[in-house]
């Protein structure tokens, strides 16, 4: 039987325009064909901010549209408080955002919900990296020592991207594990996704399709020449660095083509002015300002309109075009 994988990237306040192009195809999934799209998602993988969106869509009952409404501005301040302190610097020698925000909200969306109530039959995954043994760590509903961690603790250190907020502690198999932002190492999940659908239900890779959105690819240009002389300070403050270890196009490049053509389809684009999206989105993880969500909200749109029936077409397994990844077409 056919399956379906909904992988979504990490990016910080850029989420945004992943839950307004997600909250646009559900609504149409929902008019044209009675179900929302959870009804057809069979696997969910996510990380960091990609990680909040896919745990509230399988362990919770927001719909699409209220977990659009968590990128909001009001939410967006609360989770990116800034970490007041003597002598610390933004994100150099103490993490640039204090904890206490973001890990209320995520408590007060997903309740004491775990992982383990993903629907029979569903599963779900979120990415994240053990600092002190230097692995990544997979939380996942196929690995029954995982079924009892909350969501929300998951969505919390999948999402604590080095600098920008601290380490966050959980317990696994009774011992207690340091976990950072998954984007160290998966930014995009979608490997770890097809791998754990072709373990747990030995689907043969012509009956897996995919469904990858990313948050932008950043354009801001960095000197080539200049980083030469470059150091810790600099390589966080003008060579984005947690942008250079985080890209996913060779992720793109080895999913579209271990999987048969017509079954995968990537949403993403660069952050910059182009015809349908005159004023492009901020490229940082964290610029909340009003008029950068709304511009992350047009991304999504601009994205719909491009792309929403190929898209749809990919959820209800109608799709007859060729795969493709949209930041290069």
């Amino acid at each position: 039987m056919s399956k379906l994988i909904l992988s979504l990237d990490g990016g910080g306040i850029r989420g945004a325009a992943c839950t307004q192009f997600l909250t646009l195809i559900d609504d149409q999934l929902t008019q044209r064909h009675g179900h929302s799209l959870r009804h057809y998602v069979d696997f969910y993988a996510g990380t960091s901010t990609g990680s909040i969106i896919t745990l509230a869509l399988a362990t919770s009952r927001l719909s699409m549209s209220e977990i659009n409404k968590l990128y909001s501005v009001n939410n967006a301040k609360q989770i990116f408080a800034p970490n007041k302190g003597w002598f610390q610097v933004d994100g150099i020698n103490a993490p640039k955002y204090a904890q206490q925000g973001k890990t209320k909200l995520l408590q007060d969306k997903l309740l004491s919900l775990k992982i383990g109530d993903v629907p029979k039959g569903k599963h779900v995954l979120a990415v994240t990296y053990d600092i002190e043994n230097r692995k990544p760590v997979i939380i996942k509903s196929t690995q029954p020592d995982h079924l009892n961690i909350k969501s929300f603790q998951v969505a919390d250190a999948s999402s604590a991207a080095p600098t920008y907020f601290p380490t966050r502690p959980i317990e696994i198999k009774g011992r207690t594990k340091w976990l950072v932002d998954g984007g160290v190492t998966a930014n995009n999940p979608s490997m770890c996704a097809l791998s754990e659908v072709r373990k747990e239900w030995n689907t043969p890779m012509d009956d897996i399709r995919l469904l990858s959105i990313g948050t932008g690819y950043a354009t801001r240009k960095i000197n080539g020449s200049d980083s030469q002389n470059w150091g810790a300070i600099e390589w966080f403050t003008k060579g984005q660095i947690l942008d250079v270890l985080t890209d996913e196009r060779v992720v793109s490049y080895q999913t579209q083509a271990m999987l048969q053509d017509g079954h995968y389809i990537r949403i993403n684009s660069e952050l910059r002015s182009q015809p349908g999206l005159p004023f492009s989105p901020d490229d940082s993880l964290d610029d909340i300002s009003k008029e950068n969500i709304k511009r992350l909200r047009d991304l999504g749109r601009f994205w719909f309109e491009k792309y929403s029936e190929q898209t749809i077409d990919l959820i209800m397994n109608t799709y007859t075009g060729q795969s493709f990844d949209s930041s290069t077409v």
